[in-house]
C-alpha cells in the first residue's frame, strides 16, 4: 500500500505550555497511515522557517518520503494556537510569522507524475487545493478528501469542483442530525463521490455507500490529548479498507467496512494518549505567542 497525504502542514502551538507540535491534515494522514503499515509520503510546500524545518525533519525521522516537496523562502508555516484543558484541545487562532504568506501546492507535470506512483491520494479543504483536484480526476488510484465542518466547504459550487475527483469524502458531523447528514451525502454523491463518511465524536460514525448505511463506534478513554484524533481515525479506517480489499475495481462491502471501523476506533483511542497529533513537541519562545 502506497499512500500520500497532499497539501497542508502546520504547527499546533500549545500556548499554555510554550510547546509546538508538527501537524496538519495531510501531514497527520501520512504519519498515521505509516503507523498503520502503509508506505506513506507527504507532498506539499515547506516554508524555510523554524516550524517548516520541524515538520519536514520529523517526517524524515518517521521514514515518510518528502522528496517531492519543495522548500520555499517566500512563504511561512501556519501556526495554529491551542489551549489544552483536561485533554481536550480548543483552537484559539492562527497566524503566519511576519509578512510571510501561505503557498498552496500547485500540481505541475512533475508532481502529477509523482502522484501516479500511489494507490491512494488524500487531500483536504485546508490545503486550499480545490482548483487542483480536477487534475487527478482521471487517476486510477483511490482519492479521499476531508471537508471538515465549515459551511463554505459544503456549498454546491465547492462540492461540484472537488467531488468528481474524490472516491471517499469525510465530513465532521458532530453538529448535524441524521437528516442533515443524509441530505448532504445525497448532494455529495450527486457530484460524483461514491462514498461519504461522517464522524460524530462520541456518537461514532456514519458511512453511506451504495444504498446502504453503516454505523461505527468509538472506544471511550480518558484522553491525554484529543489533537489529531479524527485524523487518526480516518487514516486507520482508510488503511484498513484498502488492506481488506477496497480499490477502484473492488467496491466496499460490510465485510470490509465493519473490521475497519473497529480497527480505526482502537487506533484513534490509543492516539489520544499522545501529546500533540503524534508527538515530537519542541519549545518555542514565549515572545512568539
Amino acid at each position: 500500500m502506497k499512500f500520500v497525504g497532499m497539501g497542508d502542514n502546520v504547527v499546533d502551538r500549545y500556548v499554555n505550555k510554550n510547546i509546538m507540535f508538527p501537524g496538519g491534515n495531510a501531514v497527520n494522514f501520512a504519519v498515521f497511515t505509516k503507523q498503520c503499515g502503509a508506505d506513506s509520503a507527504y507532498l506539499g510546500v515547506f516554508a524555510n522557517d523554524t516550524e517548516g524545518h520541524l515538520i519536514r525533519n520529523t517526517l524524515i525521522k518517521l521514514g515518510i518520503d518528502v522528496s517531492a516537496s519543495p522548500i520555499l523562502k517566500d512563504c511561512g508555516t501556519e501556526r495554529c494556537d491551542v489551549v489544552l484543558v483536561d485533554g481536550d484541545r480548543t483552537f484559539i487562532g492562527s497566524n503566519i510569522s511576519g509578512d510571510k504568506k501561505h503557498r498552496p501546492l500547485v500540481l505541475n507535470e512533475s508532481e502529477l507524475t509523482y502522484l501516479k506512483e500511489f494507490d491512494l491520494i488524500h487531500c483536504g479543504c485546508y490545503a486550499y487545493m480545490e482548483n487542483e483536484m480536477p487534475k487527478i480526476k482521471d487517476f486510477s488510484c483511490l482519492r479521499t478528501f476531508d471537508f471538515s465542518c465549515e459551511p463554505e466547504y459544503r456549498t454546491d459550487e465547492y462540492l461540484s469542483n472537488v467531488c468528481p475527483s474524490v472516491d471517499l469524502a469525510l465530513f465532521s458531523g458532530e453538529a448535524m442530525d441524521e437528516t442533515e447528514m443524509r441530505d448532504l451525502q445525497k448532494r455529495v454523491r450527486s457530484f460524483g463521490t461514491s462514498t461519504v463518511l461522517f464522524t460524530r465524536g462520541i456518537k461514532g460514525q456514519l458511512l453511506f455507500h451504495g444504498e446502504h448505511e453503516y454505523s461505527g463506534t468509538v472506544e471511550k478513554i480518558d484522553p491525554l490529548d484529543t489533537m489529531g484524533a479524527g485524523d487518526a481515525f480516518f487514516a486507520a479506517f482508510v488503511t484498513a479498507l484498502v488492506r481488506n480489499g477496497w480499490s477502484r475495481e473492488h467496491s466496499l462491502t460490510e465485510e470490509i467496512i465493519q473490521p475497519a471501523f473497529r480497527y480505526a476506533a482502537n487506533f484513534a483511542s490509543a492516539n489520544c494518549l499522545i501529546e500533540g497529533a503524534f508527538g515530537f513537541g519542541t519549545a518555542y519562545p514565549s515572545e512568539e505567542k
